[in-house]
């Protein structure tokens, strides 16, 4: 009886030790392999992409990443944002995103520059309306008209506030920051906005006023008052006429009776 006891236990140890063992190799196992991650490929760029350039082949490259870390908007492939025209800055290994880029279509490139409803108007500067040559693409801009009035007063407005500049000269890439003194400046206004801009060059003259980037404050100008026109002086009195000159008498005495009589002139 008590062999067979120690006979159980010694199976019954050995069984639990079997299960004890199968379980560890299956958490070893486990915890051993490596989840499965999908995988998806973007665009990239493989070097600094300028505001206003061409996207081309040897401005980007794929790239492979986990697939739930894939930005929504990206590109997919190359082909994709080949020929597409960049709005803003885009630097050296960053993920390409389609907000950023526009279709060139079959303008030319500043014309994919601009927005929709917009439209781009070129006024000639010189050193002092160009703000001394340090206006860029993509500076922000107010636009001041002057003229005289009468030929002898001058007056002048802020007719057009925080527009966009889209290119200096033949240039829409800001690749330089030093003064350069250019020749004609390129707006991004509204239509009406273009209007007032021509009609303003045509009565006088204009000058661009550089804006902070982060200042987006519109600032009203108060009025200059009139000048006082000078006080009309009343017309002089119309003179009296002359009063007739009265007739002389004379009053003659007899006694008790007493008489007037007109004398002779």
């Amino acid at each position: 009886m008590v062999k067979k006891r120690a006979f159980l236990m010694i199976l019954a140890s050995l069984v639990m030790g079997a299960i004890a063992a199968w379980m560890a190799g299956n958490w070893v196992q486990r915890a051993g392999q490596v989840p499965e991650v999908r995988m998806a490929t973007v665009v990239a760029a493989d070097l600094a992409i300028p505001f206003g350039t061409k996207v081309e082949q040897r401005h980007v490259k794929l790239l492979e990443m986990p697939a739930e870390f894939v930005p929504p908007g990206s590109f997919a492939s190359i082909e994709e944002v080949l020929d597409r025209v960049t709005v803003q800055p885009v630097v050296s290994g960053e993920i390409l995103m389609k907000e950023r880029f526009v279709d060139q279509g079959d303008g030319a490139t500043l014309a994919a520059l601009v927005s929709e409803r917009m439209r781009a108007v070129t006024v000639r500067v010189d050193d002092v309306i160009g703000v001394g040559g340090f206006l860029l693409p993509g500076n922000r801009v107010d636009v001041l008209a002057s003229r005289r009035v009468d030929g002898r007063r001058a007056t002048a407005e802020t007719i057009v506030r925080d527009v966009k500049v889209l290119a200096v000269d033949q240039t829409a890439a800001s690749e330089r920051n030093e003064p350069v003194i250019v020749r004609a400046v390129t707006l991004e206004v509204t239509p009406v906005q273009a209007e007032a801009l021509v009609k303003a060059k045509e009565e006088g003259s204009i000058q661009l006023a550089l804006r902070n980037p982060l200042d987006d404050e519109v600032v009203v100008a108060e009025a200059e008052p009139e000048p006082a026109s000078p006080p009309v002086q009343a017309p002089p009195p119309a003179p009296r006429p002359a009063a007739a000159p009265r007739p002389r008498s004379i009053t003659i005495i007899r006694g008790t009776n007493v008489s007037t009589e007109r004398a002779r002139s």
